[in-house]
């Protein structure tokens, strides 16, 4: 294998799983943790 694709396939590999934690992070168990500014000042 070239490593130009070895290099491809890496970041590639890279940007979806990032993608796939954010995603997680969002919607996912974690999520119920996170607050919303906007409700905290509400008058």
């Amino acid at each position: 294998m070239e490593p130009a694709i070895a290099l491809n396939i890496s970041i590639l590999a890279t940007i979806v799983g990032l993608t796939g934690y954010a995603v997680y992070t969002a919607f996912g168990p974690p999520a119920k943790e996170l607050d919303d500014p906007f409700e905290d000042h509400e008058d």
